[in-house]
């Protein structure tokens, strides 16, 4: 189709050579044109040939030609000057003829040729009897001057001189365009939105996109605005926008604010039946501001994707904005089954788990399918289906976006390794469920508009250093089969104004796009009491909290905040908890659990009394882990197994770690009768299976 067209504007183009030739036979002697004028007539008969010879253009209302003089309102003189403009890029013979007619010297045809070209058609209808028709130099300077060709940047005047010596182009690769290529100018940065996704027919049927819809289809002249954090889910409305309208799209990054940019974008997508959409690029540091895009030169109306807060919107034409929100469960399941045909029935389980945007399903989706078509088998160890390959997708491309003191990690830790009171275990499982069950309350059960519940959970871990708080993060994110976005709070402060924000900001967005669980260390530091505004510190320090009190807000994940002092969280962010869970200092019954989780039995000397440790040190559950770990490695080097000695040592050194006095050495043992009733006892409190073991003689004893 393309060659068609092509073959058809450079017939065209000939019509107009042919002019151009019987005016070098009036204007110029047989020996000084006459090589010129041989040379345009032989292209123009070859070319009209070769038009004749492409059946099935006519009617010509649909080639880019007809559609550029369609969109802006060319008339026929300022059609014909498109044509003329555009020969020396027909062929190198046509550039250098008109070369040699350049007062300048320029490769393109002058004002002044034009002229004479106007005043020959002025004569030849004279002759034939027409008066009053054939237009003159007079309406040639108003059009090159405010002409629609002119004020849309289709005709140009370049070079120097007077007006008449001046060179007649065209915008920047249109006339490759005219011939149906996609030519693209080097100020029109390629934006591809990709093919329309699935899972988006809910969010179509939202009035604010069906007035978008009819936005496009009418062609009057509007500024649709699609803002999202991500470009990608921008793009993706946009071509999802003009899918529905029946229209193409031509996507560019450019400059907003330059409207020869954006008089260029407008042309490209006009001989493209095309609607523009502008991508306006990430601001500069520094960036004054919002920019308001230069929109005079583009007819009809025009998709514009941005970051929120980068476009302020002129006062010359209507807009509408667009959100990208909200998208249902049934479409994410929807987007699911299309993206992975091969898995239909883990759509549901894949919205629940990974609720992510349908824009990022289809690129979650290209990643599965290339980590299958490398390695078809599964890995040992790895469940069979969709679920577990879209999650290592998933954590690969959020590998990249991870700002300076975040980390995304694999959870390994399981409850058993969790020593926790009834009441905390208990709402760290209520957390959990809420979480999986939330698209049923929230979405099926209709708990969303009935009781106004907001997506996500958050919860707030709080107690002395070392009682497990970091753990049960970890476990959470086991239980939810999702990975671990840990983010340490006092690493993204900052000094500057601003930064601070923005570092959270990039950390929950990754944390949206992975859906992993978003651990915040040291959460104090952040969501510190909002205090009396004394000097400017302060109020800076009150924007902080006010803008991560609203973002913890839209978070429709699991999040989970520790701190050792719960006194000094805003009581804000309190109430905005769905569970606060204190994690106290372990009692005698955990300190004897935890000494077992951290010390294989098989690595134990028989003199060892871990019932006795338990009682006599009274040590949060992170003290027991560094005493169990440096004991082993003391009794690596003994080349033995570890002994009592060996632990009251490295428990010795936690003390002085901490700058407390040491207790001493546990008494001596009372015998193992003793020691196994207490084993007994402790097991019990715990609800521990199987056998229990004697410590000093390694022998089981029902």
């Amino acid at each position: 189709m393309s060659e068609r067209i092509s073959r058809d504007l450079s017939g065209r183009a000939a019509e107009v050579a042919v002019r151009v030739a019987e005016l070098l036979e009036t204007l110029c002697s047989e020996e000084a044109g006459g090589e010129s004028v041989a040379f345009l007539r032989d292209w123009a008969a070859s070319a009209a040939q070769r038009a004749a010879a492409a059946p099935g253009l006519r009617p010509t209302s649909h080639t880019p030609l007809d559609r550029l003089v369609d969109r802006y309102g060319l008339g026929s003189l300022e059609t014909e000057l498109v044509l003329f403009a555009g020969l020396p890029e027909e062929h190198e013979g046509l550039a250098r003829t008109f070369r040699t007619m350049n007062p300048g010297g320029a490769p393109h045809p002058s004002v002044g040729l034009a002229g004479l070209l106007i005043d020959c058609a002025a004569r030849t209808a004279a002759r034939g009897g027409v008066r009053g028709q054939a237009p003159d130099r007079v309406v040639l300077r108003r059009l090159l001057h405010e002409g629609p060709a002119a004020r849309a940047g289709v005709l140009a005047l370049t070079g120097e001189g007077p007006f008449h010596e001046r060179s007649l182009t065209l915008a920047d690769g249109l006339w490759e365009a005219l011939h149906g290529y996609p030519a693209r100018p080097a100020a029109l940065e390629e934006a591809d939105p990709g093919p329309p996704v699935a899972g988006l027919d809910g969010w179509l049927e939202l009035p604010e996109s069906v007035r978008a819809v009819a936005a496009l289809r009418s062609r009057e002249p509007r500024v649709l605005l699609v803002c999202a954090r991500d470009e990608t889910v921008a793009l993706s409305r946009c071509a999802a926008l003009a899918r529905a309208a029946g229209l193409g799209l031509l996507a560019a990054r450019t400059r907003p604010e330059d409207p020869r940019a954006m008089g260029l974008l407008g042309l490209h997508a006009a001989v493209r039946d095309a609607v523009p959409l502008l991508v306006v690029p990430a601001p500069a540091d520094g960036a004054a501001g919002p920019v308001t895009p230069a929109v005079a030169r583009i007819p009809g109306p025009l998709l514009v994707c941005a970051a929120p807060g980068t476009v302020r919107p002129g006062p010359q034409r209507p807009v509408l904005t667009v959100p990208v929100g909200p998208i249902g469960t049934a479409d994410r399941r929807t987007a699911w089954r299309s993206a992975l045909p091969g898995a239909p029935e883990h759509a549901p389980e894949l919205a629940a788990r990974h609720p992510l945007d349908p824009a990022l399903t289809a690129q979650v989706a290209l990643d599965v399918h290339s980590r299958a078509a490398l390695a078809p088998e599964p890995p040992d160890g790895e469940e069979d289906g969709a679920g577990p390959d879209v999650s290592g997708a998933i954590r690969a491309r959020a590998g990249a976006l991870l700002p300076s003191g975040v980390d995304l990690v694999s959870p390994r830790a399981r409850r058993p390794r969790l020593v926790l009171g009834a009441e905390a275990d208990g709402q760290l499982r209520d957390a959990v469920a809420r979480l999986r069950h939330q698209a049923l309350v929230l979405d099926d059960w209709r708990l969303r508009e009935a009781a106004r519940a907001a997506r996500g959970v958050r919860l707030l871990l709080t107690g002395p250093p070392g009682t497990g708080k970091s753990l049960a993060a970890e476990v959470l994110a086991t239980e939810a089969g999702r990975d671990l976005l840990v983010v340490d709070g006092s690493e993204l402060v900052s000094k500057y104004i601003g930064e601070t924000e923005k570092n959270l900001a990039a950390c929950f967005e990754v944390a949206e796009r992975t859906q992993a669980v978003f651990l915040l260390d040291e959460a104090d530091a952040l969501f510190a009491t909002r205090t009396e505004v004394s000097e400017a510190n302060d109020r800076f320090a009150n924007m902080e909290t006010a803008y991560l009190l609203q973002r913890l807000d839209r978070f429709d994940g699991l999040a989970v905040l520790t701190t050792n002092l719960r006194q000094n969280i805003d009581a804000a962010f309190i109430r905005r908890m769905d569970f606060v869970v204190e994690f106290p200092l372990p009692d005698e019954a955990g300190r004897y659990r935890l000494w077992e989780l951290h010390l294989p039995r098989a690595l134990l000397d028989a003199d060892v009394d871990l019932a006795g440790l338990a009682q006599h040190y009274p040590v949060p559950g992170g003290w027991i882990r560094n005493a169990a770990i440096g004991a082993a490695f003391r009794a690596a080097d003994d080349g033995g197994a570890v002994r009592q000695g060996h632990l009251v040592d490295a428990m010795r050194r936690e003390y002085g770690k901490a700058g407390r006095p040491f207790p001493g050495e546990p008494a001596a043992p009372g015998g193992a009768g003793a020691d196994r009733r207490a084993a007994l006892a402790l097991d019990s409190a715990y609800d521990l299976p199987g056998p229990v073991i004697d410590r000093r003689t390694q022998k089981e004893s029902s």
